[in-house]
């Protein structure tokens, strides 16, 4: 199949250790089952994205806070959504809708004060390298607010290279199963280990969960979210579990087939 044409794995992909990434269940009230499966034992979770009401919200919301506290005690790292598309380029404060880098600060310092948040999933990330400057400045900022802030990029595509040097992950695929089937990796990946990588896909079917991991282990990326939830009908497919959760939990869990 076409990813296998891309780059050979690194020897570091030979041990890989895959987990989960959520990039953002429907609010706790929503869906109690969804982040009360995130704290079961042995659940291979290596973050999961708390996105309020598009940002934190105006107040601490009790639901929130109480499953940030149930994963906080099961050991489970828990970011808060930032919305930075088109940060740093010639749009912001315009009526495109592109953000202030002010006012992404001041959300993630409501993240900090009401949830104590363990890091940032930057999503809708500018890819071109004129914004990297900006998208720099914002993860700096945002690590001299919290220690040690685990900050993901949520490109959703190969972004510019040097975006790999401002966070701890980079999304490099966010879409549906027909795309990544037949996706190709960047060459410049091959130079980092699995962990810098992250790869969310919908529309999976179960009989093609095996076939999905063995392109996200041939491409190099650790943190992953499949799911067979579809974006048909305007919905959002991160919203829910997937249907097929159980399986991938123990797929992952035990390591990805070669």
């Amino acid at each position: 199949m076409p990813y296998l044409s891309g780059t050979t794995p690194t020897t570091s992909s030979t041990d890989l250790r895959t987990g989960l990434g959520i990039p953002g269940y429907a609010h706790p009230l929503l869906a109690p089952t969804e982040w009360g499966e995130l704290t079961r034992p042995g659940t291979p979770v290596h973050w999961v994205a708390l996105n309020v009401a598009d940002g934190p919200g105006a107040r601490p919301d009790p639901h929130c806070l109480q499953a940030v506290e149930r994963l906080r005690t099961a050991g489970v790292r828990v970011l808060g959504h930032l919305d930075t598309a088109r940060l740093g380029t010639a749009h912001i404060g315009t009526a495109s809708g592109a953000r202030a880098f002010g006012e992404v600060i001041s959300e993630a310092h409501r993240y900090l004060d009401w949830y104590r948040v363990d890091g940032f999933l930057l999503d809708r990330c500018p890819t071109d390298g004129a914004a990297l400057p900006e998208i720099r400045r914002a993860a700096t900022t945002l690590r001299a607010l919290r220690d040690k802030a685990h900050i993901v990029l949520g490109h959703g595509t190969h972004p510019h290279p040097g975006y790999v040097e401002c966070a701890d992950q980079l999304v490099t695929f966010q879409g549906s199963w027909s795309d990544y089937r037949w996706s190709q990796v960047a060459e410049w990946t091959a130079d980092y280990p699995p962990d810098r990588f992250c790869h969310f896909v919908h529309g999976v079917p179960l009989g093609h969960l095996d076939e999905a991991l063995r392109i996200a282990r041939w491409q190099g990326a650790a943190t992953l979210w499949f799911t067979d939830r579809t974006d048909r009908g305007c919905t959002d497919p991160w919203e829910t579990m997937p249907g097929y959760w159980d399986e991938i939990v123990s797929r992952i869990g035990t390591g990805v087939s070669e």
